[in-house]
């Protein structure tokens, strides 16, 4: 029986490295195979017997037969793809690799929506993907990413992954993968990857998509559903909740039911994930477009309070200006991202744990002059969203800000206006006053009395700020009587 050409070539590569694999009767090897299309890539880790197995085993422990959707049958076109995605897989092809298009990518191309990146899938390795390309760099500690540079653009190449048997894995003791560089076959990434519409790969050699997970199905359905026991892959990767959640509120789809079943009793994992990436993951949930949509999610599954603790107390103690404010700001984040302006984290994190700064607030007020209240109020919120996620200084310094300039916002009188209006965070200051009036905050007019004193010239300024103490009652701050001079002393 001859062995498959591409099967021959990597245990080619193998014999190099290792030569005792020489000695394997490669004729009666290939006996085990039963899908010549599968390609094998071998992990450097194991022991050169565990290796040998493993080249073979997912050939024998029950496939998944590959549904192939032709050309004429799907929307994917080579013109909505990346060039550069497009060069990527073609220099990895005519280096006798396997290449393909995946995930989002394809997942987005096949509802008609325009992707916003593209990932390659193939079957070399991370270091044998980092010498085709110059301007590629390896990334990632958990499971290794290769991040190729074209131009201004950057494809993310992950190799094929396979089963945790396959070789080596690190767990915690809550079933957390710590450490998951184990390659296989195109059939095993498949398995390997969270949800079925994100397990679709577009083969450029003849056009087609490849469905190894009744991923096209889903689609029609607009359903979401996890590949594999739903319960141990959340446990394998906490952060899979949140990109349910991503992606149910983004796509408008359903979370089939046997998915959505273990996410309220294992949300507790969410602690077992890094501040730094559960940081990233919520700036990933409220800025790709469907923050109003996702909020809902989060809080239908009871996600804030391991998200947003401070928030969700007060939210749930009957805040309900607080929420408004946050829907609010929701509902504008997702206007700017559609209208392709772009939204500050600080601003986002500042309407986020709004609430929280107002029952704090309220709390030390009854024992604490204002100001003092107001600045430990502020330190202990971030200090309790830190126990949950990271917030960078770049971030949380005008957030602060932000929070400041709303108490001095209503002190206009004297020169205070126009040393506030030149305050480098005034405007988006300005912008949540703004937003708080909207979800129905009164304020006596403060944010019209802002606009038109941004409007006005220099002496309609010093008009209106004469007439607060009209209509206000607002008072000029009284100078300091200057000190007297010391009477000199007698020598």
């Amino acid at each position: 029986m001859k062995l498959p050409e591409h099967l021959g070539a990597n245990l080619q590569r193998e014999s190099e490295s290792f030569p005792v694999l020489l000695s394997v009767d490669l004729t009666l090897a290939s006996a085990s195979l039963i899908h010549s299309h599968q390609r094998i890539i071998l992990d450097s880790q194991p022991s050169m017997l565990k290796r040998i197995f493993n080249l073979f085993k997912s050939d024998t422990d029950g496939s998944h037969k590959a549904r192939i959707i032709p050309r004429d049958q799907h929307k994917v076109s080579r013109k909505q793809i990346s060039q550069s995605a497009l060069r990527v897989i073609k220099q990895l092809q005519e280096a006798g690799f396997e290449a393909y298009l995946v995930g989002g990518g394809v997942r987005d191309l096949l509802l008609g929506n325009t992707p916003k990146d593209f990932d390659v899938a193939t079957n070399a390795t991370p270091e044998q993907v980092r010498q085709q390309f110059r301007g590629a760099r390896i990334i990632g500690r958990r499971f290794q990413i290769v991040h190729v540079r074209m131009g201004r653009e950057i494809i993310e190449v992950t190799t094929f992954r396979g089963h945790h048997d396959d070789a080596e894995t690190t767990k915690n003791e809550d079933g957390m993968l710590l450490r998951d560089n184990v390659y296989g076959t195109l059939e095993t990434d498949a398995l390997r990857r969270d949800f079925t519409v994100n397990a679709l790969y577009y083969d450029l050699r003849d056009f087609s998509v490849i469905d190894y997970c009744n991923g096209m199905k889903d689609l029609e359905k607009r359903r979401l559903r996890m590949i594999g026991d739903p319960e141990t892959r959340y446990k394998e990767d906490p952060v899979r909740i949140l990109r349910a959640m991503r992606f149910a509120a983004k796509l408008g789809f359903s979370i089939e039911p046997n998915t959505a079943k273990p996410i309220s009793e294992l949300s507790h994992l969410l602690l077992n994930v890094s501040d730094a990436r559960l940081f990233e993951e919520l700036l990933k949930l409220f800025l790709s477009g469907s923050a109003t949509a996702t909020f809902n999610l989060l809080r239908d599954y009871d996600l804030l309070s391991i998200l947003l603790p401070g928030a969700d107390a007060a939210i749930k103690a009957g805040d309900n200006l607080g929420l408004a404010i946050i829907e609010k700001c929701m509902i504008n984040t997702d206007k700017r991202i559609r209208a392709n302006k772009t939204v500050t984290p600080a601003f986002l994190y500042a309407a986020l744990l709004w609430p929280a700064l107002q029952a704090q607030f309220k709390k030390l007020s009854q024992q604490l002059p204002p100001a003092v209240a107001w600045a430990q109020a502020g330190q202990q919120v971030i200090q309790q969203q830190l126990t949950r996620t990271s917030i960078p200084k770049r971030f949380s310094l005008p957030m602060r800000e932000i929070w400041d300039l709303q108490q001095r916002l209503p002190q206009r009188s004297g020169l205070r206006a126009l040393r506030t209006l030149d305050h480098p965070r005034f405007r988006a200051a300005y912008d949540f006053l703004l937003m708080r009036e909207d979800a129905g905050e009164d304020l006596q007019g403060l944010g019209q009395w802002w606009t038109n004193y941004q409007a006005a010239d220099e002496n309609l300024r010093i008009t209106m700020v004469k007439d607060l103490s009209k209509t206000t009652g607002e008072r000029k701050p009284r100078s300091r009587r200057p000190r007297k001079p010391k009477a000199p002393t007698a020598e």
